[in-house]
């Protein structure tokens, strides 16, 4: 999220990826992921900030807090291209995103977008019944 804040910044692609890894330390694996969500979210941003503006009632992409706008646009990259990655894990990780960057009001909002979208887009069938699915589970044993 910090690549994709200082892209949108600055839109110098790439550069913000090597700054990014010499100031913060990791693994191969978690370098490779970050990146291919980085590179997936660039690569498909046009139809995100789409996606996203279809689901954020009144508010323009161009006009929302650019750490919500990333955190949103990551999320649904997560969703409709990483089918790996459960659904549920994608909203919180986001959430979690928003608290810890955003302000008091960031969890709700990408809450709800990231939920519409989740509900309403028929390429998430499959990821809404397993997300339905272990909801179903825990209420069962409840």
């Amino acid at each position: 999220m910090q690549i994709l804040f200082q892209y949108d910044i600055h839109g110098q692609r790439g550069v913000w990826l090597d700054e990014f890894w010499k100031q913060c330390k990791s693994t191969e694996d978690v370098k490779a992921f970050a990146e291919q969500l980085v590179n997936g979210v660039l690569d498909h941003k046009k139809d995100l900030d789409a996606l996203i503006g279809k689901y954020a009632t009144n508010w323009k992409v161009s006009r929302m807090q650019i750490v919500d706008r990333n955190i949103l646009r990551l999320g649904a990259y997560e969703l409709l291209w990483l089918d790996e990655v459960p659904a549920k894990v994608t909203v919180n990780e986001a959430i979690e995103l928003a608290k810890d960057f955003g302000d008091d009001e960031a969890a709700k909002f990408v809450n709800g977008i990231l939920d519409k979208v989740l509900n309403t887009e028929a390429k998430l069938e499959s990821k809404r019944h397993e997300a339905s699915g272990i909801k179903g589970r825990r209420e069962a044993k409840g």
